[in-house]
């Protein structure tokens, strides 16, 4: 049941991202040339986003989970070096390309080259992280 509802929720993700334009390179280098030809609606959907968020966490947080025996929320709340790097690293990454993720993935239906370009590297940062990086095993966290 985890993974039908996992699966109709990154449906709805993607769904939102394509109706909001931030699978679109362009729109999203238009957001962040504040200094060029800025286009400001992205503001908006992450404006939306975040006060979705605040209100739903409270909602939601204060209930047990339908699926699960608990929350997996993060115990840290200090940024550290890995922290700071890895989200230098996204950003940058997100500037020159255009899109993070979650994009990626949708845009990989279009079948354009660069977007395969953008989620191989992606995955051989993911891997290359875990081998350098040594992380406590979920169940020691």
């Amino acid at each position: 049941m985890r993974n039908i509802v996992s699966f109709v929720a990154g449906i709805i993700f993607s769904i939102g991202l394509t109706i909001s334009g931030m699978v679109n390179p362009f729109k999203v280098k238009g957001f962040l040339d504040i200094l060029g030809n800025w286009d400001y609606s992205l503001a908006f959907v992450m404006g939306g986003a975040v006060i979705f968020n605040l209100v739903a966490f409270n909602i939601v947080l204060n209930k047990k989970p339908l699926l699960s025996e608990s929350y997996f929320l993060p115990k840290k709340f200090k940024a550290d070096r890995n922290l700071i790097l890895g989200a230098f690293l996204f950003g940058v990454g997100w500037g020159l390309v255009g899109v993070c993720p979650g994009p990626a993935l949708v845009n990989a239906v279009t079948l354009n080259g660069d977007v395969f370009i953008f989620i191989f590297s992606m995955i051989i940062g993911m891997i290359l992280f875990n081998i350098f990086v040594k992380r406590p095993s979920p169940s020691k966290r």
